[in-house]
């Protein structure tokens, strides 16, 4: 009996033996630094944990110096989570390939990855912001709340930067492939439970309702359905965004995915008290007209955007144009400035003649557009500089060789290498007299 309980002991032993090796070759740890990855550990770091978030970086890049520090500051907080995030960069001017693998076109590109798959970042890059658009993508898709103080605490933690959505009355499974579908853009969640205290604080006064609003720019809005994905879908793309949205390097990256042209208006200086008052025409016109996103910018915050639409500090400002949110726009013919008085008539008529097809199609100037989606400069177009410069290098040092003169020692040699014996010990002794 001891032999057969020595024997399962002894055998026990040996099956968890691999496990253990296999735990112990995990050269990681979640202690709240910034893991800095090459080639030959990269894939095991995203193995090793459910969420990684990646930096691409280049060592020359001045945006990847801002960043590094935001990153360790981030990475400790992210790391006590109760599904913790760890932080990794990778030097992509170096480690080529993975560059290539991963499409890394510009520095610094940021990805996500969940379970192995990653996702491509475009939120915020401070670090408390950074935290809490990184806490959606680990938390659940449409979380559930049971009273007052659950929908309190949920908008709480949901913060600021992203678009909130509370389906009141409303069933998850209703919301649930949208929510996962617009998960990188906005908080989901459902009240089961829920005071007339609710009900006027969010502004609905019937249920089923979907309520959004974007708490950085106190706006609301209610749907009552039709409760299908159609137009729940709808509902949901026309309120990702507020309804006049300032034009910045972070927002500009949003409208990327979104299908719907943008009434431009640009300004002198976005901040004054003369461009808040347009604003709020704007926000009033995009209520309105919510198949268009109205954005703004101001020439004084963005200068070199403000340009690539024919604007220069000598241009009457304010001036609206519709754009495609790429490299085409289009100017109303007779509305394209507006003056000082009653501009909300003169946004209506701009938007009239929009409409009605009395526009100028133009490109925009200076740089592709991309080049404002990214800032920065491309790896790939680099690596196409340096080869051209290469090639031409190359064609330039051919070109510079001198021909071989008839008659060389060269042409000699050769001749006497195909010639036959007795004529190459002939041509020898030739040489020797010359010699």
């Amino acid at each position: 009996m001891q032999l057969l309980i020595l024997a399962l002991s002894i055998s026990l032993s040996l099956s968890i033996l691999p496990s253990i090796s296999s735990s112990s070759s995990i050269q990681f740890s979640i202690d709240g630094k910034v893991l800095e990855l090459d080639e030959s550990n990269f894939d095991a770091a995203i193995s090793s944990f459910d969420y990684v978030f990646v930096d691409f970086y280049a060592p020359w890049c001045g945006h990847c110096k801002r960043l590094s520090p935001e990153l360790d500051k981030a990475a400790s907080i992210l790391a006590g989570l109760k599904d913790p995030i760890v932080i990794a960069k990778v030097n992509a001017d170096k480690y080529t390939h993975l560059a290539t693998k991963y499409e890394i076109d510009g520095f610094p590109t940021l990805k996500i990855f969940m379970h192995g798959v990653p996702t491509e970042y475009y939120g915020p890059r401070k670090a408390d912001s950074l935290v809490r658009y990184l806490k959606k993508f680990v938390a659940q898709d449409v979380a559930i709340l049971t009273s007052d103080s659950d929908i309190s605490d949920f908008v709480e933690s949901a913060g600021t930067d992203f678009p909130i959505y509370i389906g009141f009355g409303l069933n998850e499974s209703m919301i649930s492939n949208l929510a996962i579908k617009y998960k990188k853009k906005a908080w989901f969640s459902v009240a089961k439970d829920f005071s007339e205290d609710a009900m006027l604080l969010y502004d609905f006064d019937k249920v089923p309702a979907l309520a959004s609003f974007h708490p950085n720019y106190n706006e609301k809005s209610i749907f009552y359905g039709p409760f299908e994905d159609k137009f729940l879908e709808e509902f949901i793309k026309q309120n990702l965004f507020p309804l006049a949205l300032p034009i910045n390097y972070e927002t500009v990256k949003l409208l990327k995915d979104d299908e719907r042209k943008v009434v431009l208006t640009i300004m002198d200086d976005e901040a004054d008290e003369k461009s808040k008052e347009l604003i709020k025409l704007l926000k009033a016109a995009a209520s309105a007209n919510r198949d268009l996103v109205f954005g703004y910018v101001g020439f004084k915050q963005w200068e070199d955007f403000a340009e690539s639409f024919e604007t220069t500090k000598f241009t009457k400002l304010p001036k609206m144009v519709v754009w495609d949110g790429n490299e085409e726009y289009f100017s109303v013919v007779g509305s394209d400035s507006l003056d000082g008085n009653d501009q909300g008539s003169q946004i209506t008529r701009f938007l009239e003649g929009y409409r009605d097809g009395s526009v100028i199609q133009k490109q925009i100037s200076g740089p592709s557009f991309m080049g404002y989606i990214n800032s920065l400069i491309g790896i790939r177009t680099v690596y196409i500089f340096v080869f051209v410069v290469v090639v031409i290098m190359l064609i330039q040092t051919i070109s510079k060789e001198e021909p071989l003169r008839v008659g060389t020692r060269d042409q000699s040699d050769h001749a006497s290498s195909s010639a036959s014996p007795a004529e190459s010990k002939e041509m020898n002794q030739s040489r020797e007299k010359e010699d």
